[in-house]
């Protein structure tokens, strides 16, 4: 607070020290840097941080607590008494900032922002009310006695020793995934990966495939990195090759985003044989193979091939929380080191002290316990989802695969989309919509309803609301 102080302070040149002093501190307030009952440095503090005397400083409270701005309590300190209206930001005449074509690029995504915790049918949320705080409480303690200020320093680009071999023995164990620690990346986001990748594998004008519909964060960073986008399309097998050649191809083969589908064994070697031909690189998202509730998802597309042109990425934001900021992704080993060098020049590294706790959680159990618990919780609340759409949603929505995911897909049979989920949202009701997944013309009308994060009780309550918005014959005839 004092350096502030100082910076301020520094500033004032008019009058005496007093005065200049009093300036300071009424200009803090009225632009809210002090709120009503903040404390303010002692006055001895206060004189050695501006190099005055303490008379001095003594004197300006004195005098401001005569105004009304300050009180002053014996054996307790000096504090704010009055109450500022906010300040309002002042009308700018400005000219627009002129920003890059690749800067436009990003705002048009519209950008993403999460909603609060739990918000019925947000995607993609999983339940943190059943995390195991106790254990990751304790086991951040043990870190920091045992490690201290190892965790506080900067770190590796490429990720923490411990996180990165325990990474590369649950993906081997749970995935089949061929891979040593050294391959393992760790990065904040799985969208981070993908716009390292794009910047280092596209230049403007490249082309890169992508699932037909997909996902749009995906869609987002290659265009911003000025390529040229083809939308694949998907049978039954999972999405199918097109014509030509392509620097990156983007697939969920474990399970399709967003239509629930499963890569066949055929098309996956299909896939790697043409990776291998063309000279080009898979990008398989892993992005909820944990959370399969009918039978097992099959192993990685990563681990078909001995040489392998396949990049694999997946994130702990699904399965353990989402501000933990810690995801994966595996490099064939020549990629390695120029993904290091790229990822320290993007933001350096990932803060250490969250890989180290991750580390232990993994390497002590915790984290395949608690993946069995949530595929349990989770498969139970699907089943109720499915359950009041076939009881009462039936003659509006149409529900799409479902073996597994936080969030199920539904086609939407009559009504508006758009006005269903503008409606929907002043209800207090979250539609995340179907139909902006496609990049073509051609777009199926629905919505991905997530279930995971909401008790059987909040699952109901949200149809209910649902029920009442589709069956108003206004809106369903439209």
């Amino acid at each position: 607070m004092t350096t502030s102080f100082l910076a301020l302070f520094s500033h004032q040149t008019q009058g005496g020290l007093r005065e200049r002093l009093c300036n300071t501190l009424r200009q803090a307030i009225a632009n809210g840097h002090l709120r009503h009952e903040q404390k303010l440095p002692s006055s001895r503090q206060l004189a050695t941080d501006l190099s005055l005397s303490r008379v001095t400083v003594e004197a300006a409270y004195a005098q401001l607590e005569s105004e009304g701005y300050l009180q002053r309590h014996g054996g307790r300190g000096t504090f704010v008494s009055i109450r500022m209206a906010s300040p309002t930001s002042k009308t700018r005449t400005e000219r627009s900032p002129h920003f890059s074509q690749r800067g436009l690029q990003v705002l048009a995504t519209g950008g993403c922002q999460d909603l609060p915790f739990p918000h019925a049918f947000a995607a993609g949320s999983p339940e943190l009310r059943a995390f195991p705080h106790t254990q990751w409480r304790r086991i951040s303690n043990q870190v920091q006695r045992s490690l201290g200020s190892k965790v506080m320093g900067y770190g590796d680009p490429l990720g923490l020793p411990s996180l990165r071999q325990a990474v590369a023995d649950y993906l081997a164990l749970s995935r089949g995934v061929h891979c040593t620690a050294e391959q393992v990346v760790i990065l904040t986001s799985s969208q981070q990966a993908l716009q390292l990748l794009a910047l280092m594998f596209l230049d403007a004008g490249d082309e890169v495939w992508l699932e037909e519909p997909g996902y749009p964060g995906a869609r987002n960073a290659f265009l911003a990195a000025g390529a040229r986008c083809r939308a694949m399309p998907l049978d039954a097998e999972g999405a199918v090759p097109l014509s030509g050649s392509a620097k990156l191809v983007y697939l969920t083969p474990a399970h399709h985003y967003p239509t629930g589908t499963a890569m066949s064994l055929a098309r996956r070697l299909q896939w790697l044989t043409w990776a291998r031909q063309q000279d080009s690189w898979l990008i398989e998202d892993d992005y909820d193979s944990e959370f399969h509730y009918e039978d097992r998802p099959a192993p990685a597309l990563q681990g078909l091939a001995a040489d392998c042109r396949v990049i694999c990425l997946g994130t702990f934001s699904k399965t353990l929380f989402p501000s933990l900021r810690l995801a994966w992704m595996v490099v064939p080993p020549q990629l390695v080191e120029p993904l290091g060098r790229a990822r320290s020049v993007m933001d350096g590294h990932s803060a250490l002290l969250p890989q180290a706790i991750c580390a232990e959680f993994l390497q002590q159990g915790h984290f395949a316990s608690h993946l069995r618990l949530m595929r349990q919780l989770y498969r139970s609340r699907r089943d109720c989802l499915l359950q009041q759409i076939e009881t009462r949603l039936t003659p509006w929505l149409e529900p799409l695969p479902a073996a597994g995911g936080l969030q199920l897909a539904v086609r939407l049979l009559q009504g508006d989309e758009a006005h269903l989920t503008a409606e929907a949202k002043e209800s207090g009701l979250l539609l995340p919509r179907l139909s902006p997944l496609y990049a073509g013309e051609v777009q199926q009308a629905g919505w991905l309803l997530g279930f995971a994060a909401l008790t059987p009780g909040e699952i109901v309550s949200a149809c209910d609301k649902l029920v009442t918005l589709l069956s108003q014959p206004a809106q369903s005839s439209r």
